[in-house]
């Protein structure tokens, strides 16, 4: 497995010519390995969103072994360089690109119209076409539960979520983190605050902080690639939890919990079909049904009683008999945002862009 950052791959470019570099695409034979490329905009370190994505490609590697080549590009900043790298990638002859952010969509997907016999999976997106799969994760379905928890050992009422940005994945999980709070204490408010960025340490620490100070007692980690929201809850000790992978060593004593994502069965199955030529775009969601999603690491210090019902919840959520959005449910606004008996559908959800009652921060414009 090759990881390259920008710097180096930008530095190959300059190397060779960007006409060379980003030019016609090289013809592989039928029997040289499968190149397959993950993209990412930060550090694929131990914890977080960019380790989830990698490790689902493990047991690619194994079971295919030396007919598939792996390689990792990290801290590709979403925009032109993007773009660029991309189109180099398949120059390069890989046929197989995980595009792993929302921002790679519009470049990931005239690359795949370009060339029909590369497969692009690309995260979080809604775009579709025949060699183009955007996919995501059922976050919400486990910040519900997680919510339920996160109210029955807060003190204040207040709870509070770190987010990287406002699109509708990181909506969905705040608006489920809320109505689970709300499941158990009717009143429950949840502020945020929005670091616009994947990773920002600094920024990350400083938000938390703010919530902290607020008296939220309970924090999420909304899509952070760094521990610096847990480790900071961890110091001030008050509870958090995040998505993705674990980060429980940077919080022995108030990490909540994970909402954990295996992305191994999905890449599998697409690689898979692609080599067997059958492969169909698709706009994958998967949730804790698929085993996608699941919530690990829970505190021993939620109420067994609560832990009964959170188990409860799960199950039926793992059914399809229940569902965190599932009305009646009011937006922030006062208005209504899902009628009562109605489910929302998952195409809703999708592009979800309005808060529930109880999330007293308002959106960004």
């Amino acid at each position: 497995m090759n990881n390259l950052t920008r710097r180096n791959l930008m530095k190959a470019a300059a190397a060779t010519g960007l006409a060379g570099a980003f030019g016609s695409r090289l013809a592989f034979a039928a029997d040289e390995p499968l190149g397959i490329t993950l993209v990412v905009p930060s550090p694929v370190g131990d914890v977080g969103w960019g380790h989830a994505l990698a490790a689902g490609l493990d047991p690619i590697r194994a079971a295919y072994g030396d007919k598939v080549k792996v390689t990792i590009l990290e801290n590709i900043a979403e925009g032109p360089d993007a773009d660029r790298i991309m189109t180099k990638t398949v120059a390069d002859g890989n046929k197989f690109l995980i595009a792993g952010s929302f921002g790679y969509q519009n470049g990931a997907l005239q690359l795949a119209r370009r060339d029909p016999s590369v497969t692009v999976l690309h995260a979080s997106g809604f775009q579709v076409a025949p060699n183009f799969s955007p996919f995501a994760a059922k976050y919400f379905q486990g910040s519900y539960l997680l919510g339920m928890a996160a109210a029955a050992l807060s003190k204040t009422g207040k709870l509070g979520s770190v987010s990287a940005f406002a699109i509708p994945e990181l909506i969905t999980t705040i608006n489920a983190f809320t109505l689970g709070a709300q499941a158990v204490k009717p009143d429950i408010e949840v502020s945020v605050v929005w670091v616009n960025s994947w990773f920002d340490p600094a920024k990350e620490q400083e938000a938390a902080k703010a919530l902290i100070a607020q008296k939220c007692d309970v924090i999420f980690s909304n899509a952070q690639d760094t521990p610096s929201v847990i480790a900071a809850c961890e110091e001030a000790g008050v509870y958090s939890f995040n998505l993705n992978s674990s980060m429980k060593k940077y919080a022995p004593k108030t990490y909540l919990g994970c909402i954990s994502t295996d992305w191994s069965p999905f890449f599998k199955a697409s690689v898979d079909a692609h080599l067997a030529g059958t492969f169909k775009g698709a706009n994958t969601f998967l949730g804790v049904a698929e085993k996608v999603v699941e919530v690990i690491d829970w505190s021993p210090d939620v109420p067994a009683d609560v832990m009964t019902k959170i188990k409860e919840i799960e199950a039926k959520i793992a059914d399809g008999s229940f569902s965190p959005f599932t009305g009646p449910i009011t937006k922030a606004d006062g208005s209504e945002g899902v009628a009562a008996g109605t489910t929302m559908p998952d195409v809703e959800i999708v592009a979800l862009d309005w808060h529930v009652k109880g999330v007293t921060t308002p959106l960004p414009k």
